[in-house]
């Protein structure tokens, strides 16, 4: 049941709600807003409803327009500051060997948890390795089990790099599979869902975003990835990723241990103009 609760000395009958339904599911009757029982199946809980009430007249699934941010009184970006951070994001590939206050962590998660997703599904899982130690455990894991293919002989072609890669960490230390980033985030989402791949990536640009305007480094990582999804698939049990689930990537974040001066001129983008 979906609850759909109307406040009718507040509702003003201007039926944006109905007119802003992406199901075309509301209706105004006696000009107040509706829902047919038969309808409700196709509700996807995008809560556009509420949010768009400039009343605050509705209530849907207990879902209160007072528990809501009240845009016109959010302190958005201008716009040349989201373009600074758009253009003045980097991939960092140097950090400093100390944990993010987990209370920041938290706050990154909860806010990319608000980024858009096909159908509104909302199918997906955010497993974050927090802790630098652990991830020192994850790193050995993952070159035991590179190393166990190279004694096999059975580096698919096209991957001969990660027998460099094995080597430089048993050799030197130097940590080229994760590039020495203390904390990992991986998205994954229900095979099943509409579109599981899309999802996972929207998640990590904008956990990307907002973590870059908190003062950290990421770092979309393509290695890991490889490593994690082809190379060494048993470390995806070992992150406790369903087996249901489409890893979409892998994203490494930290405290930078650089500071870039300026934005790189990318020049303008190749458009194509349908007339």
């Amino acid at each position: 049941m979906l609850n759909l609760t109307i406040d009718a000395e507040r509702c003003i009958g201007c039926g944006q709600c109905a007119s802003d339904c992406p199901a075309q599911i509301i209706t105004m009757e006696n000009s107040l807003p509706a829902i047919a029982a038969e309808l409700e199946q196709f509700c996807i809980d995008c809560r556009h409803c509420v949010v768009i009430c400039s009343e605050e007249a509705l209530t849907i699934s207990g879902y209160r327009p007072e528990a809501a941010m009240v845009l016109a009184e959010a302190p958005l970006p201008r716009p040349e500051q989201l373009e600074a951070l758009i253009k003045g994001r980097r991939s960092v590939r140097n950090y400093q060997q100390r944990n993010v206050d987990p209370a920041l962590i938290d706050r990154l998660l909860a806010v990319a948890a608000h980024a858009p997703s096909g159908h509104n599904d909302r199918e997906l899982l955010f497993t974050v390795v927090d802790d630098k130690g652990i991830l020192f455990d994850l790193r050995e894991e993952a070159i035991a089990g590179l190393e166990k293919r190279l004694a096999a002989n059975d580096l698919p072609a096209g991957m001969e790099m990660f027998a460099d890669i094995v080597a430089a960490w048993r050799s030197e230390g130097r940590d080229i599979l994760f590039r020495g980033a203390p904390h990992l985030l991986l998205v994954s989402a229900l095979a099943e869902s509409a579109s599981p791949l899309q999802d996972c990536l929207i998640a990590l640009t904008t956990f990307e975003l907002y973590a870059v305007s908190c003062g950290l480094g990421t770092l979309w990582n393509g290695l890991a990835m490889l490593t994690i999804s082809e190379l060494v698939p048993s470390l995806q049990s070992r992150l406790g990723i369903p087996i249901d689930h489409q890893l979409g990537y892998v994203m490494g974040f930290g405290l930078p241990a650089v500071r870039y001066q300026r934005c790189v001129d990318r020049g303008l983008p190749r458009v194509q103009r349908v007339r």
